[in-house]
């Protein structure tokens, strides 16, 4: 009986063992039923990203539309949205963790984002396919079988598809309808005209989009799709195709809604000319009609399966049928494709051949001269706090990448009453096209050195008496000034401590780096870090300093302190503050360990400098008592106090 027991025992696991074997064996010879699962799979993991207009008006309307097209696609979509205006967060509150608003990373002093810095950050999510899509291009069929299908590629891939137009829509409730309760009047397809809307979307692979650095383009302005498109290709980092035909897709353009006002689009005419400029700068990356038709076309023919054209070499290629195809080395006209087949596609080739007959040359002419309607004047109503206080710097060409640095950390500090005055023609495009509100001050000096415009220099004393003259002219239009050279790191907003000082006040920091003396010495006044307060004392005070300034053979940092404090600092009151006579300005010097200078306590040879600072509460720390550009950056740059990538023309992140 016991052995009877054993033979049982036995011959169960052994059934088991066998019945396993089989399985694995089975599975192994069904390669098919894995290549479909994945083919078929609805679980691809998708993240849409899009910079939306603030939600208001008939804008609302046609954005919100647009989401809910986009996650009603699949439960695995979600979207980013990188805006800064407060109307998107809260739109983006009703939808959970679907709908995700990021504000972390550079956009324009107006607001839009930056095309360069929305791709970087698509490297720190986690997702199978990305897509950038214009905020009002809804998305109704086709959609996720077609990335199914060209997900299964074996190799890293671009794909672009550009939307139709619609003039009309009918709205059937408060919620979004399927595609047959919609109703469409003078259904348009301009595929030049919806080039800068196009749906891009790319798997999450090894190679980047492109070669090189990508410009800094405004989102949804110039030519920036049609650039990734031409590096893509010229690289030959992903294969390219154009699903267009695939992809059931709508743009909101010009659509009117039943019972709706009429549109209220917003138009941003810097952002317009700034990247015509840069189409200008960057001609050489223009993309053609030429190149782009030469795209490989994914079609879709009586809705059974898809099949790739080449146009330019008249070939066809299979996809999704009987197994993956390598479309590099596959290049036959498949049997099985039937004879109503070959009409579809000879009928859609046609009607691709003349949607590309369109030049995007024509459609980018640019203007021959870039000037910007911003005078200072209205950079100033733009860009100036509550309390009609701004902060102002003056750069030129030379120290443009700290100029990044110090606008990256403000950015990064939520400080945006911020405005740039330019020396020279060169700094004023580069700030441009980095989205800084930026003028040219007419009379600055045009013979600036590159390399040599450091302390004591005669183009140092030159540059510095430019600051003085802004200064006077901005406290006379009604503004408080808070004058940053770009060598300052700041920890913290100071602006409101500062406002405490009230009027009649000159708050400034001190050169003094020896411990035990007074910070009011002579000389001692640092014309590179002030706040100066629009009164009548104040402004008469800085017309004193501008005038002593014209007729000196320094820089204008002794006229500040001669003026203001006396010479020799005879107007000196007590250890940290001057009273000038005539106008009865006080100049307060501000606490050095909240404010040091480039010598103080010896804090920029610390191991941990930011550190350092912290802990000593500081609000900035000057970079200066160190000669020369480049040392100054490297400095900068050792010790951690620096915010711009020169590489990728980006702000780092934190």
């Amino acid at each position: 009986m016991k052995v009877l027991f054993h033979v049982e025992l036995w011959s169960i696991w052994l059934s088991g063992f066998v019945l396993i074997l089989l399985s694995l064996y089975a599975t192994q010879r069904l390669p098919s039923l894995k290549e479909n699962a994945v083919l078929d799979s609805q679980n691809l993991s998708i993240t849409i990203f899009t910079a939306p207009k603030p939600f208001v008006g008939s804008t609302e309307i046609k954005q919100t539309l647009a989401v809910q097209s986009w996650l009603a696609l699949s439960p695995y979509v979600t979207v980013v949205l990188y805006s800064q205006h407060p109307s998107v967060a809260s739109f983006a509150s009703g939808f959970d963790s679907r709908v995700l608003v990021d504000t972390d990373i550079d956009f324009t002093f107006l607001g839009s984002p930056f095309l360069h810095s929305m791709i970087a950050k698509s490297r720190w999510i986690e997702s199978e396919i990305f897509v950038i899509i214009d905020p009002e291009t809804v998305i109704l069929s086709g959609f996720i079988s077609t990335l199914n299908h060209v997900y299964k590629l074996d190799r890293d891939w671009l794909l672009v598809a550009s939307p139709q137009n619609v003039s009309h829509l009918y709205e059937y409730g408060k919620h979004w309808q399927p595609e047959k309760k919609i109703l469409q009047k003078n259904w348009q397809w301009n595929h030049c005209y919806n080039n800068a809307r196009m749906i891009m979307a790319w798997n999450n692979k090894d190679m980047p989009l492109h070669n090189g650095v990508l410009p800094p383009f405004i989102y949804g302005k110039g030519t920036h799709n049609s650039w990734i498109i031409h590096e893509a290709i010229s690289s030959e980092f992903r294969f390219v195709l154009d699903a267009s035909w695939t992809i059931t897709s709508f743009h909101l353009n010009n659509a009117t809604f039943e019972n709706s006002t009429a549109l209220d689009i917003e138009k941003r005419n810097w952002e317009y000319i700034g990247n015509s400029h840069l189409g200008s700068h960057y001609g050489s990356f223009l993309f053609t009609e030429a190149s782009y038709s030469n795209l490989p076309k994914l079609l879709t023919c009586d809705n059974k399966y898809y099949i790739m054209v080449d146009t330019k070499k008249n070939t066809v290629y299979p996809i999704g049928h009987q197994g993956a195809v390598n479309l590099m080395k596959e290049k036959i006209f498949p049997s099985w494709l039937k004879e109503n087949s070959k009409k579809c596609i000879v009928h859609q080739n046609k009607s691709l051949i003349k949607i590309l007959d369109c030049s995007l040359k024509d459609q980018m002419k640019i203007k021959e001269t870039l000037e910007l309607p911003f005078s200072l004047e209205s950079l100033l109503s733009i860009t100036a706090d509550r309390n009609k206080t701004i902060v102002l710097t003056v750069a030129g060409y030379s120290y443009k990448d700290m100029l990044m640095s110090w606008v990256c950390r403000l950015r990064k500090l939520s400080i945006g009453n911020f405005i740039v005055s330019a020396l020279d023609q060169e700094t004023y495009q580069f700030s441009i096209l980095q989205g800084i509100p930026v003028f040219k001050d007419p009379i600055a000096p045009s013979d600036i050195s590159f390399d040599d415009c450091h302390f004591g220099t005669k183009c140092f004393q030159r540059v510095t008496k430019v600051k003085s003259r802004i200064v006077l002219k901005i406290l006379k239009l009604g503004y408080n000034v808070l004058l940053s050279d770009v060598d300052t790191y700041w920890f913290r907003n100071p602006i409101p401590l500062f406002h405490f000082f009230g009027p009649a006040v000159l708050v400034a920091q001190s050169d003094e780096y020896q411990e035990q003396e007074p910070i009011n010495l002579p000389r001692r006044l640092n014309s590179g870090f002030y706040y100066a307060h629009s009164d009548n004392q104040t402004i008469a005070a800085i017309k004193r300093v501008v005038k002593h300034a014209e007729t000196s053979g320094l820089s204008e940092q002794p006229s500040f302190y001669d003026i203001l404090c006396g010479n020799g600092g005879s107007n000196r009151v007590g250890d940290n503050k001057c009273l000038q006579p005539e106008t009865n300005l006080t100049v307060h010097f501000l606490d050095r360990d909240l404010f040091p200078n480039g010598a103080y306590q010896n804090l920029w040879h610390e191991k941990n400098v930011k550190a350092t600072c912290l802990k000593k509460g500081c609000y900035i720390i000057h970079n200066n008592w160190i000669s020369g550009r480049l040392k100054k950056i490297e400095r900068q740059v050792l010790s951690g106090l620096w915010e711009y990538d020169t590489s990728t023309r980006m702000c780092l992140q934190s």
